[in-house]
């Protein structure tokens, strides 16, 4: 077996954590596979895997080995397929902001993946920022501003956001007329994963955005925490419509400093400025923003 397969075989078993079942996709036997590995740890002069009992695991040499195989299994298949005129195939590892993963991209999923069966999709839901060279992620999906990086960053269209309660709020603590009325009022914080700073209540006002601190006795870092929080009338909050639109429909949540208008959040695709881009993920970058093209009303 070429340095290549090894590397194939490698992958295989670390994405399956299972030599039984990546020597089966493989069509090889289990014992070849093991010893293939054996072999490449000798040559490596590392050891590339845990082994137990019940599943195998990369170690920490096996995890940067792991990510290394990948970018050169991408880059021989890529360079391959343009001169076969092979339609897109293979492992598309993508980084997407949970909330907007199941409103935006997994509803449309379905289609995308029967227009291109060769594409297998690995999703990894988060708000932290990523490394995408060396954790091997090929795109990254952010809603919100982006800190100041090496990544191209392609915006794919701005979400509108408003200030909000639920009415169980408004009745203990009443109901702000303007922004300066929030210093006697409590918030729902959302902190940054990075950075762990509150996130501060934000304006559209003439000169520019005015941006207030709200006190936040309860804080998350998660989306889907932070509009439970807000259900729950622990405080106000300014959060994207498309998120809770069925809540205000539905009298959960409020709208409220209706006159002082909110600005509007980016939606982002994050890819590396010094990598060639392969087709596989060209063919998604196009189809994320054809996406949010067609929810412009939001």
């Amino acid at each position: 077996m070429d340095r290549l397969d090894a590397m194939r075989l490698f992958t295989r078993v670390v994405d399956r954590r299972s030599f039984t079942q990546a020597a089966h996709d493989l069509d090889i036997p289990r014992s070849t596979a093991t010893q293939v590995i054996r072999q490449l740890e000798e040559r490596l002069g590392v050891r590339l895997l845990q082994r137990t009992t019940r599943t195998v695991r990369p170690t920490l040499d096996g995890e940067a080995y792991y990510r290394r195989c990948i970018a050169i299994l991408d880059d021989v298949e890529d360079a391959e397929g343009a001169f076969l005129g092979a339609t897109p195939k293979g492992m598309l590892r993508i980084e997407v902001q949970g909330t907007i993963a199941r409103h935006f991209v997994i509803p449309g999923l379905p289609d995308f993946l029967d227009r291109h069966p060769g594409i297998e999709i690995a999703m990894s839901e988060s708000d932290r920022w990523v490394d995408v060279v060396r954790e091997g992620v090929d795109c990254v999906l952010r809603y919100g501003a982006l800190p100041d990086s090496d990544l191209v960053a392609r915006t794919v269209t701005t979400l509108g956001r408003i200030t909000c309660a639920a009415p169980a709020y408004l009745e203990r603590h009443g109901t702000p007329e303007t922004p300066t009325d929030l210093a006697r009022h409590r918030a729902v914080g959302i902190r940054s994963i990075t950075t762990g700073a509150l996130t501060p209540f934000e304006f559209e006002q003439a000169g520019g955005t005015t941006r207030i601190g709200v006190p936040a006795p309860f804080s998350v870092t998660g989306t889907e925490s932070f509009r439970d929080g807000v259900l729950l009338g622990l405080g106000l909050a300014q959060m994207p419509l498309f998120h809770i639109e069925r809540d205000l429909a539905e009298g959960r949540l409020v709208r409220v400093l209706a006159a002082y208008p909110v600005p509007s959040a980016p939606v982002s695709l994050l890819y590396p400025r010094n990598r060639q881009l392969s087709p596989r993920v060209r063919l998604f970058i196009d189809w994320v923003a054809r996406r949010f093209a067609d929810h412009r009303a939001f």
